[in-house]
């Protein structure tokens, strides 16, 4: 087995709120090969973003702090690395493509020099030289006449060329790692599909390790070669993805699966939803926090938390239920 170029374990974030403590993250274990992409879904508020964030030490203290964990980075622990350690790693090592590209380029600075900035402090360059870099970096996502862009300011650029210019910062300093955080989020549908082929691209062209952070089963589908479904701050199924796709089983993967439209279908299939709403997690959940939602739901799922177990070799799951029997395990 090849050895983990991340390891996260045990990781617990929570964030002090005028109406309590809200366990965002509870207890996040999970390994990262070199060069694989890892697919990380669940809808909003389950914790994807805030697992990578909480590693990355970018939680905003107060309110949040990361409680608990270990994260290994080619043996080295992050979360107990000084400040200018973590400086050094983050877009040196690991870089990030953050959500919205509306909000993450300062509105009053060029593109170039928000460029040229982590070239010049994670790989010493001059001015000149992080010009020219920047303008490669530029062309390399699909940007032509780059050097001409790179006084222009964001509000200058569409959606899609401020998500390349995002995607072209997040690689400046060729990081081992690349993070992006629903980076197709706000952008139409054809733009989209541009971004995530430009990134498995950049992908088998770099060698780069990608994590995925989606809402989307159909985008990971393509891109992914292992899969995480996260809910209410747990990991609740790891796969492998086509083991994922061939043998579903968990209750909400289930349901995340079986909403997504499909073009293979000859007769026209309502979509199905999940009932009710995300657990709050003003409670570190003690029973199944999938329990309110699940069709599959046991007596033995309102007392316990289902632990992360193995069912194959390489896939996990966090239930007690068979869903395809709708019997105890």
């Amino acid at each position: 087995m090849p050895e983990l170029l991340l390891e996260v374990q045990g990781l617990e974030t929570q964030f002090r709120t005028p109406e309590g403590v809200v366990h965002a993250v509870n207890g996040v274990s999970f390994g990262l090969k070199e060069g694989e992409t890892l697919g990380v879904v669940g809808e909003s508020g389950c914790g994807k973003s805030v697992t990578m964030l909480s590693f990355l030490r970018l939680i905003p203290n107060p309110p949040g702090k990361v409680t608990a964990g270990k994260a290994l980075y080619r043996g080295q622990d992050l979360l107990k690395m000084t400040d200018e350690e973590i400086r050094h790693v983050r877009g040196a090592q690991i870089g990030m493509i953050f959500q919205d590209p509306m909000t993450s380029l300062n509105p009053v600075m060029t593109i170039g020099k928000q460029l040229m900035e982590p070239l010049q402090l994670h790989l010493g360059m001059n001015k000149q030289q992080a010009a020219v870099r920047s303008a490669e970096l530029l062309e390399m996502v699909g940007i032509s006449d780059a050097k001409q862009h790179l006084n222009d300011y964001p509000h200058q650029f569409s959606g899609g060329m401020r998500q390349r210019v995002m995607i072209a910062m997040a690689l400046s300093c060729n990081p081992q790692i690349l993070i992006a955080d629903e980076p197709t989020t706000a952008l139409d549908v054809t733009i989209q599909a541009q971004i995530v082929e430009l990134v498995k691209r950049l992908r088998d062209e770099l060698g780069m390790t990608i994590i995925w952070i989606t809402h989307d089963l159909g985008i990971v589908a393509g891109l992914a070669q292992r899969v995480i479904v996260m809910y209410g701050g747990f990991i609740v199924e790891e796969a492998p993805v086509k083991e994922l796709y061939a043998n579903i089983s968990h209750p909400y993967t289930v349901g995340l699966i079986g909403s997504l439209p499909r073009v293979d279908e000859t007769v026209r299939q309502r979509l199905f939803s999940i009932e009710g709403m995300p657990p709050v997690l003003l409670n570190k959940p003690t029973a199944c926090p999938f329990a309110p939602r699940c069709k599959w739901v046991m007596e033995r799922c309102w007392k316990e938390n289902p632990p992360l177990e193995n069912i194959s070799e390489e896939h996990r799951i966090a239930c007690f239920v068979d869903v395809k029997t709708g019997k105890a395990r």
